[in-house]
């Protein structure tokens, strides 16, 4: 069975929009981007559209190529202080010479959308409330809405990446999961992978898990994305894991959209946290 990113993203977005019409005060998120990488421009565009269906305003922050460590830090600083502004958000990736981790920890964890503050990522693995990171959020989510027991099952992630892998760990051993992460120094690979329940995949290697690696009705979730030969494919091969799997994300449709529902939905949890401190 396909886990339908689409289909289950609309269901949240339209709870959003009738969220969002019970908040009197405008909900705002600033998006900053930094040069002109192609793939970041759809996203954001993308994101920027996703707003816009649920009622959430938009102010895209557009940099060159160049900017500066500091310059970036001054504007995030002034979203912070801006009341107008609900949540903050940066594109990644971002340039090297920049430091995600120093950029990311200089927005207001009360204005974090994505969850990678430092102050939220401590929180997370401390299994306090705290605004979730949106893609691995929208993976607990996709596979709860298909009814997907995650209480006991045996997790494998590949990718131990502070945006998606450890997060999603957390995640699942929230659900009693019990997890193995796997990554580029694994040995036997293949025997891990095999024992899984459930396998996320978020390595960026276009097509790298294969039938052989996966035991029958596994539940497979695509995390990754990559463009080969003009074409959008995941970290699975899609077309012959999906005969042996009970259930798989595809890509693009799979874990894609429930990543910008799961921002909507963090920008409106921020809102209503706000407006509730102000009643």
């Amino acid at each position: 069975m396909i886990l339908d990113g689409v289909k289950n993203a609309d269901i949240i977005k339209r709870k959003i929009f009738e969220e969002v019409s019970r908040i009197k005060e405008d909900i705002m998120l600033a998006i900053l981007m930094v040069g002109k990488n192609p793939a970041s421009e759809v996203y954001v565009s993308n994101k920027e559209k996703a707003c816009e269906q649920v009622g959430i305003k938009t102010r895209i922050y557009q940099f060159d190529e160049n900017i500066s460590q500091k310059e970036i830090i001054k504007t995030i600083e002034e979203c912070n202080n801006d009341e107008k502004v609900t949540g903050i958000l940066v594109q990644l990736p971002l340039p090297s010479h920049l430091n995600s981790d120093t950029i990311l920890d200089t927005i207001d964890p009360d204005k974090d959308v994505d969850g990678l503050n430092i102050v939220n990522q401590g929180k997370l693995q401390k299994g306090l409330p705290c605004i979730e990171p949106a893609t691995p959020k929208g993976v607990i989510t996709l596979l709860k809405n298909n009814n997907i027991e995650l209480a006991g099952k045996n997790v494998v992630i590949i990718g131990r990446s502070y945006l998606v892998g450890r997060p999603l760990a957390a995640l699942f051993l929230k659900e009693n999961a019990t997890v193995t992460i796997c990554h580029s120094k694994t040995n036997n690979l293949k025997d891990i992978t095999k024992k899984a329940d459930i396998l996320c995949a978020a390595i960026g290697k276009p097509k790298y898990i294969t039938e052989d690696m996966v035991k029958r009705d596994v539940i497979v979730v695509d995390i990754g994305i990559n463009r080969v030969a003009g074409k959008l494919c995941g970290d699975v091969d899609f077309e012959k894991v999906s005969e042996i799997a009970s259930y798989i994300s595809p890509v693009p449709k799979g874990v894609g959209p429930m990543t910008i529902a799961m921002l909507l939905q963090n920008t409106y949890l921020l809102a209503l946290k706000k407006a509730e401190e102000n009643v």
